[in-house]
């Protein structure tokens, strides 16, 4: 009977230290999951546009994009779960000193981050809205629009299929 009591305890302490161990293995941090991997990105007309890598870094917390564009571009984003506000949140720093902050959630399937409004030229204000559905392929769908401040399509800034290498 103490060795089954003992083994019980030492069970449950062992599941405690690994529950602790990764804190961002729950449901929600594995959300965006669909989108790890090497891709090569085309655009609708099957062309190359670039190639992109993510992967978790930091304890499974932080998903990590490394773009390189066909033309030479690069960038890199960084996407996290942010736990106080069930939202998921990336960071998006390119070459040329462009950056776009973003903020959404899982929708039906598809990942939805968007832009605060921001003060446009050709419109008043405008927010940025980017949305990746995994598709029954195996491939990835990007779409990046440009919405009104009412939420109405204004342009289509990207439209990339991702394909794993």
């Amino acid at each position: 009977m103490k060795r089954i009591l003992f083994i019980a305890t030492l069970s449950f302490f062992l599941n405690e230290l690994q529950a602790q161990d990764c804190a961002c293995c729950t449901i929600q941090h594995q959300q965006f999951d669909f989108w790890l991997g090497d891709w090569n990105v085309y655009d609708t007309l099957g062309n190359l546009v670039g190639e992109n890598a993510i992967e978790k870094l930091v304890a499974e917390c932080v998903l990590s994009e490394f773009w390189r564009g066909a033309s030479g571009g690069v960038g890199r984003s960084y996407n996290y779960f942010n736990l106080a506000d069930s939202t998921w949140n990336q960071v998006w720093i390119d070459a040329s000193g462009s950056n776009l902050e973003l903020k959404g959630k899982l929708v039906e399937g598809k990942m939805i981050l968007q832009s605060e409004l921001l003060p446009g030229q050709k419109v008043d204000w405008y927010r940025n809205s980017i949305t990746w559905t995994p598709n029954e392929d195996g491939c990835v769908t990007q779409l990046w629009e440009i919405l009104d401040k009412e939420g109405k399509v204004i342009s289509q800034v990207f439209k990339g299929i991702y394909k794993k290498k």
